[in-house]
């Protein structure tokens, strides 16, 4: 198929990029680089450099380029910050993802997978989630996601649009020249390596009176690599008409480590101390956000090939380590 991923010279879309071409499909990215980065574009795809809000510029992305569909990763995708600035947020992550779906329609492109989170469900009411559980997030980050999902069941009801919604978990780890790079980071696992790294003192604790095992958030880790093959089953499923062309799935492992098990993993792979400190809560973290990716597993085939917690952080790890300023810096 010929493909047009959005955001992808970040950290997901660069991986699922990069899985397309190996599988065989034509690839153009569309990045507007804010928080991509060009170390890495994936061998064999084109690069359109532009803004998903300018319509006019994806009229000519989409004139020129016959796409059997598109997979969106351009977003922003801090919680915290979401909570100081959610006007960003909404504008960013869901006004330009109506305009890319207008241009869409337009153009006759009928397959959208969407990436989508588990910032959805705010506070479950159990663990594991499951996709039919209430969506009541905690923050504007997750609200912004679940605004393009209800914008997506519409678009599917009234003018036959084919999508998958991907609802991630933790995304974590690394794949060969592909790594975690964000500017600024809050996500736990690059930055406990950034102080194996010598680059902080420590590594803050949001919050240590959460109703969990040591008090900390608990959260459900998938490799990066994981994640992007759920990506190609879940494109392949839409294509083929797959559950009439509105698929939702749960991407993440099924079992949850707190923030102090994390650290003391990292302990064990890098073979440096970590020092960790608690801090204040931080406004929208949920306590905990475990997966069940039982849907997915049943009628897709997909399973995880790396869900060792030591394992993903080994990977991160060995990237860190040789990019220790990142693609860029």
């Amino acid at each position: 198929m010929n493909l047009l991923v959005t955001g992808g010279l970040g950290y997901v879309g660069s991986a699922v990029a990069a899985d397309l071409l190996r599988a065989g499909h034509g690839v153009t990215l569309l990045d507007n680089l804010s928080r991509g980065h060009r170390g890495a574009l994936a061998p064999g795809a084109q690069l359109v450099a532009g803004e998903i809000a300018d319509r006019a510029a994806l009229d000519r992305v989409f004139s020129g380029g016959a796409f059997d569909a598109v997979l969106h990763f351009a977003a922003l995708i801090e919680a915290g910050e979401s909570m100081q600035k959610p006007e960003i947020y909404f504008r960013n992550n869901t006004a330009t993802t109506l305009t890319l779906l207008e241009a869409m329609l337009a153009h006759g492109v009928m397959n959208f997978v969407f990436s989508s989170t588990a910032a959805l469900y705010g506070n479950p009411l159990r663990t594991p989630i499951e996709e039919n559980d209430p969506l009541r997030p905690t923050n504007a980050y997750g609200e912004s996601k679940l605004l393009v999902e209800q914008m997506l069941a519409w678009f599917h009801q009234i003018h036959g649009l084919r999508y998958a919604s991907l609802r991630y978990f933790n995304a974590a780890g690394a794949v060969g020249t592909l790594g975690e790079d964000h500017q600024p980071e809050t996500h736990l696992i690059p930055l406990v390596l950034r102080v194996a790294l010598g680059q902080r003192d420590s590594i803050s604790i949001f919050g240590a009176d959460y109703p969990t095992p040591d008090g900390t958030c608990v959260r459900d880790y998938i490799h990066i690599a994981d994640l992007s093959q759920a990506h190609l089953l879940a494109l392949d499923a839409l294509t083929r008409g797959h559950g009439g062309g509105s698929l939702i799935y749960n991407i993440g492992n099924g079992r949850g480590f707190s923030v102090r098990e994390v650290i003391e993993a990292a302990r064990r792979v890098t073979g440096h101390p970590i020092p960790a400190k608690d801090s204040p809560r931080r406004p929208g973290d949920a306590a905990i956000l475990v997966a069940s990716s039982e849907k997915i597993r049943r009628e897709l085939g997909w399973k995880p090939q790396h869900p060792d917690l030591e394992e993903i952080i080994r990977s991160a790890w060995q990237w860190h380590q040789a990019h220790p300023s990142g693609y860029e810096r």
